[in-house]
């Protein structure tokens, strides 16, 4: 009995089953957050630690001690750094009673300026008076004694003096969770270090068991380049960091290392860190000096800072970018935020990263790079198709002109054009296009080659011009162009004449109905002296071989080209071709004419209709 396959689709099921897998994900980081936060972090310190440990281990002094040895040195640093900014923030908090005249006159000088010099006296004369309204007569009486009796003794109760261990009890106890966390973080990160390998097996065994080289050199190459980008990011925060505190110092901007280790680790957050890090020191600038210059010079400095970091040494060092499109940093600050809180939102932009970096060479991780990386989610050619399809040829023009910013439109054509085209094919092979979809797809393809007439096409291979053409070659009709079973074709047909008259030939365009049986009589052969056959199908070798013969009985002096564009999509070479002389460019089938054009020449004497021995040119 033949075994009944069910005709229901598994993709819903299958995309319900996704969406369940990753709300558990998201569940299990937020409830599981005292968890998950110290192995994000202890990941992220392995892969800034992993090149030193690399570099001991080089001497020759074992694999525990470099481990030990590097972890010990990262946990030196950032204690110090805790020490510097504990100091800072109680001296800062010590000091800010000093500021308070001069943040109260600047707010009211602001205030004055927003609503008016005379509403804020009337303000003033209002609130005087009501004071002075409420201090008035009835009292004595408010207070229900008798006249005479005496004022009652106000009692305050003092708490009882702390012992020793209590006082120590009251320091240690908002430490112990940091300290908890950064115990964790060591932990983790020595047993991720001395396992490297371990991990790194058994994610091979997990994403790509099936290709083991491929899968050991993906894993390894988004290994390094996620180390290489931590540590390089570190270094330049911490360098800018340096900058920024050195710079409010000369200001005079109280607290100066604070803000600049603030400025430090918040330009992990691209795009939102560095304006909040510098609010904060700005606002304090305003505060300390009764004039504006102070608050002036700290934005200028916050702003020159940022701009020589973000602009010319991150291009220099590791790209323009963090390899994320902007709204995914936006996204991934507030997911990450939400999750894990202020860690959350300094782990975002790092997290992230390692993410796509791990989508872009795991391929059951790949739609992370999708939804999250910078690059382009379709190729140009993709995108050139899909704007057919939406009736959009506006838009494709206008890409085309940013493209051709950087490219000729020979190039263009072949890499952009005859590929999205031969997508289209496929979908008419695939019978998802019929004839009125094909047309109107092949009228916004010949509406853009029309929008892009203006531009000039790559110049000839061997340095020649058109001007080297024999006369009867520039005539119009000398080169026809012949769509061969669509109006697809039709379109392509049109981009290479275009090609042609730009190179000098007198092309002229055919449909591809002027084929058939009864119309082939009346395709304009007569003064042809090469004519292109445009094919994007090369599945039908019947149709195609009859239709060069008609062409040839038509005229048969005259050479044919057979434009074999389905070549370009990684087609076999012993097809549909019929033994012709065939070509798979555009680029090619200008430089092919020309080279026929330079063969032919053109006899003084010679007549169109009187030619020398018929010939057939073969690849």
């Amino acid at each position: 009995m033949p075994r009944i396959v069910p005709s229901l689709d598994t993709a819903p099921r299958d995309s319900l089953r996704y969406l369940l897998s990753a709300a558990l994900v998201i569940a299990g980081l937020y409830v599981g957050s005292e968890i998950f936060v110290p192995i994000a972090l202890a990941i992220l310190l392995s892969f800034v630690l992993a090149p030193g440990v690399r570099v001991l281990r080089r001497c020759g002094i074992g694999r525990v001690l470099p481990v030990l040895l590097m972890t010990l040195l990262a946990f030196l640093l950032i204690a110090a750094l805790g020490a510097l900014l504990a100091l800072q923030l109680r001296g800062l908090a010590d000091a800010m009673p000093q500021y308070q005249t001069t943040v109260l006159d600047k707010v009211e000088a602001l205030r004055s300026v927003v609503s008016g010099q005379g509403t804020s006296r009337f303000s003033e004369f209002l609130s005087s008076l009501g004071q002075h309204l409420q201090s008035g007569a009835g009292q004595p009486a408010a207070s229900g004694l008798a006249p005479g009796s005496p004022a009652p003794v106000p009692v305050t109760l003092a708490p009882a003096p702390e012992m020793p261990l209590e006082k120590l009890g009251t320091y240690l106890k908002p430490a112990l969770h940091p300290l908890a966390v950064a115990g964790l973080v060591a932990v983790y990160a020595i047993f991720i270090l001395l396992a490297r390998e371990d991990l790194r097996n058994r994610a091979i065994r997990l994403f790509g068991a099936g290709d083991l080289h491929r899968s050991t050199a993906a894993i390894d190459d988004a290994a390094r380049r996620v180390s290489r980008y931590l540590l390089t990011q570190l270094t330049v925060n911490t360098v800018a960091g340096l900058l920024v505190g050195f710079g409010l110092w000369l200001i005079g901007v109280p607290s100066a290392p604070l803000w600049g280790a603030v400025f430090g680790c918040l330009r992990f957050v691209p795009y939102l860190g560095p304006p909040l890090a510098a609010a904060a020191p700005i606002a304090l600038a305003a505060a300390v000096a009764p004039g504006w210059s102070t608050a002036i010079w700290t934005a200028a400095l916050f702003v020159g800072v940022e701009a020589v970091v973000s602009q010319a040494v991150e291009p220099m060092l590791y790209g323009h970018n963090t390899g994320l499109s902007p709204l995914a940093v936006v996204i991934a600050a507030t997911f990450w935020t939400v999750l894990w809180g202020p860690v959350g939102l300094v782990l975002s932009t790092p997290v992230t990263v390692c993410l796509v970096v791990l989508g872009r060479h795991v391929e059951p991780l790949a739609f992370l790079d999708v939804m999250l990386g910078d690059r382009p989610a379709l190729e140009p050619q993709e995108v050139f198709y899909q704007r057919l399809l939406a009736d959009d040829p506006v838009e494709a023009s206008d890409r085309a002109e940013s493209q051709l910013k950087e490219g000729t439109l020979g190039a263009y054509y072949d890499d952009v054009l005859l590929p999205g085209l031969l997508l289209a094919q496929d979908d008419v092979a695939a019978g998802r296009l019929d004839h009125g979809r094909q047309e109107r797809i092949a009228a916004s393809a010949a509406e853009v080659v029309e929008n892009l007439a203006d531009h000039e096409a790559a110049p000839p291979s061997d340095g020649s011009g058109g001007e080297d053409l024999p006369e009867g070659w520039r005539q119009p009709g000398a080169v026809v162009c012949v769509g061969g079973r669509g109006p697809l074709d039709d379109a392509v047909a049109a981009a290479l004449v275009q090609l042609l008259e730009k190179r000098g030939f007198g092309a002229a365009a055919a449909p591809h109905d002027m084929l058939g049986k009864g119309r082939i009589a009346a395709l304009p052969l007569d003064g042809a002296r090469l004519v292109v056959l445009s094919c994007l199908d090369g599945g039908s070798p019947a149709y195609l071989r009859f239709a060069l013969r008609r062409l040839h009985r038509r005229r048969p002096e005259v050479p044919l080209l057979v434009g074999a564009w389905w070549r370009r999509s990684g087609a076999a070479e012993g097809d549909a071709a019929d033994g012709r002389d065939a070509v798979a460019s555009l680029a090619a089938a200008v430089e092919r004419a020309g080279a026929i054009a330079s063969e032919r020449g053109e006899p003084r004497d010679e007549v169109p209709a009187v030619r020398r021995a018929p010939s057939v040119t073969r690849s």
